[in-house]
């Protein structure tokens, strides 16, 4: 997602800093170093680190939806706030034990690794972000087995960083929104509980067609349910459906960013 010269004015002037050229991206691996050194001194403040996952979701979606989603929402957040820059998608997470091979490992192609591992990750890669000269390090993940370790991770860079001006913010309102407001919306045009489902149904399946409709295999959305790796009813999914999703998703996460900054430690 692409940075406006407006927004780059924007954080130049809110700053203080002379207004520079936007920079091409709002994800991080896509700049250069100087790119990003002149970003920070433009006015950027805040990097997202979204956790994404590789798991089954059933015979129509692609093992990959976590991370694409992760990605694209958070660019989305991130263009919204302005002053916000996307880390790498984390695609190795929790997803439970592999031998025995226990939920989603039962089906090839999920990847889980331990706790320990995921978390150490998140609190190196927070470290790293805090040297570059970011003063707010935001943590969100789109699967909801890990997100207790967000928090967790959250807090030990916190309590490193205590004095330094630096923060580390777990956003579960990210993972919330999916779970309380998106399916409130499904219900309200008339989808049943066992419709929306709580994995690859129709609210997971909509929001796959609403951010990149690749990755959804519209002709085996009618399977025989939990015994492929789905619990919900995809066949009533639509990408109208999942942008209700989206945009509830994007506005209170960028809120609860906002929140989150201006609270004082």
């Amino acid at each position: 997602m692409r940075w406006t010269p407006l927004i780059a004015l924007l954080v130049a002037v809110a700053s203080g800093a002379p207004a520079r050229a936007a920079p091409p991206s709002v994800e991080l691996e896509a700049l250069t170093w100087t790119e990003l050194r002149d970003a920070i001194k433009a006015g950027v403040t805040t990097i997202i680190i979204p956790a994404g996952g590789t798991e089954q979701s059933g015979p129509h979606m692609a093992l990959g939806k976590h991370n694409v989603r992760a990605r694209v929402l958070s660019d989305r957040i991130a263009a919204a706030l302005g002053d916000t820059l996307v880390a790498p998608v984390l695609a190795y997470v929790p997803e439970g034990a592999i031998s025995p091979p226990a939920g989603h490992m039962r089906f090839p192609g999920t990847i889980s690794i331990p706790d320990a591992a995921f978390k150490n990750t998140l609190e190196a890669a927070g470290r790293s972000l805090r040297q570059a000269g970011f003063r707010h390090v935001v943590l969100l993940g789109d699967h909801g087995g890990y997100q207790p370790l967000l928090k967790e991770a959250a807090a030990a860079l916190n309590r490193e960083w205590a004095g330094s001006g630096v923060r580390a913010h777990f956003i579960e309102d990210y993972y919330r929104a999916t779970q309380t407001a998106y399916v409130q919306a499904l219900r309200a045009k008339g989808l049943s509980d066992a419709q929306i489902g709580s994995h690859a149904g129709a609210a997971d399946t909509s929001l796959m067609l609403a951010i990149d409709p690749s990755l959804v295999r519209t002709d085996r959305l009618a399977g025989p349910g939990a015994a492929d790796g789905t619990q919900g009813e995809p066949a009533a999914s639509s990408a109208a459906l999942g942008q209700l999703g989206v945009e509830l998703i994007v506005s209170q996460t960028v809120a609860a960013i906002r929140k989150a900054r201006a609270e004082k430690h």
